[in-house]
């Protein structure tokens, strides 16, 4: 366990330490006492076991002794696990949900929401490119907090349990569906901290980690406005892509990159799925089916299985571009060039 950059990770490792050190004394004074009698009152010395039915100062020693160590031991942890549920006076709130395999995280009345996902080459997962120094552990966008502001962390899920686990932070929070979690935090100090799902939630578990930038307060002001804008251009740029057609050659570039990011870890990168987990895509009936059925199923997702809806990860665009990809690889060889205008048009 290390100290971490917040006074709460402060107070749950000097908890921890005063705890190890009272087990430490107790381990030391019992085993201590068993070795002196065992060696000083051993029957090569002459000695005989004494014959005795009970001793009640014996049965008041050994149950009063132990309850006025955990009575100790109670008061300061009662004391730290009262100041980890007070979330109470947040400058900030953060709703996280996770999903099978990603983070999306939601500023409260910001206007700002993005989800997170593994940035690894898919090159280094297969061993086919040296790993970088944080292999499986860097995402696309980190979560931006400002230092030595109160954050508030509103926690759940959209499919099974995950675990929201950040060491440096003292965070480590179950995201259960149907259900929202809370924690909170106050970082002392700028700089990048990292943290992985912290339950098995399924094949993809190893792929799920988590990136905190923390900055200072007026970096992450400028950084807030910017992606507010950013949301504003990013809303025009999807209007305008509607009038676009692109070639099939531009789709299925595009569609490769954004099928190895969102896609491939179910699907596979051969699109051969895993058989009885995940649908392969090679040879479907979705992927050499009708495109609306194909388009309606990347968009709203299935009811009742793994697959996500994606209408609000992606845009039109990235949509059509990883359709025609689906569409044309793998031997499908369906000629398809999905264009956003007829993703657009697809309705729930």
């Amino acid at each position: 366990m290390t100290k971490g950059v917040t006074g709460i990770s402060h107070d749950i490792y000097h908890l921890h330490m005063t705890i190890f050190y009272i087990c430490c004394a107790i381990g030391v004074g019992v085993f201590g006492a068993m070795i002196y009698a065992m060696l000083r009152h051993r029957k090569s010395q002459g000695h005989k076991a004494a014959n005795f039915h009970e001793s009640v100062k014996v049965e008041l020693a050994w149950t009063i002794i132990p309850f006025l160590i955990l009575i100790a031991m109670a008061v300061p942890a009662t004391g730290t696990l009262i100041k980890m549920d007070d979330t109470k006076d947040a400058a900030l709130t953060i709703k996280i949900t996770a999903s099978q395999w990603k983070w999306h995280y939601d500023y409260f009345n910001k206007g700002v929401g993005f989800y997170s996902i593994l940035k690894t080459p898919q090159k280094q997962i297969d061993n086919q490119q040296a790993k970088d120094t944080d292999y499986l552990l860097e995402v696309d966008k980190p979560l931006v907090l400002p230092v030595n502001r109160k954050i508030r962390f509103l926690i759940t899920s959209e499919d099974v349990i995950h675990s929201w686990f950040i060491p440096a932070f003292a965070i480590q929070k179950d995201a259960n569906p149907g259900f929202i979690n809370e924690a909170w935090t106050r970082i002392d100090k700028t700089g990048v901290y990292r943290g992985q799902c912290a339950q098995l939630c399924g094949k993809g578990h190893g792929f799920m980690p988590i990136v905190v930038k923390a900055v200072s307060g007026k970096e992450f002001d400028s950084w807030l406005k910017a992606q507010q804008q950013a949301k504003l251009v990013a809303a025009k740029s999807a209007q305008a892509a509607l009038s676009k057609t692109l070639s099939k050659a531009d789709l299925m570039k595009e569609g490769q990159n954004v099928y190895l990011a969102h896609c491939a870890v179910c699907h596979q990168p051969n699109g051969m799925g895993l058989q009885g987990v995940f649908p392969a895509l090679k040879g479907s009936k979705t992927a050499t089916g009708p495109v609306h059925d194909h388009i309606h199923t990347v968009k709203f997702g299935r009811l009742g299985t793994a697959m996500q809806a994606f209408s609000k990860q992606l845009t039109d665009e990235e949509i059509a571009a990883a359709i025609t990809y689906e569409r044309n690889s793998w031997g499908n060889n369906m000629g398809d060039a999905v264009q956003a205008s007829d993703v657009h048009k697809v309705k729930q």
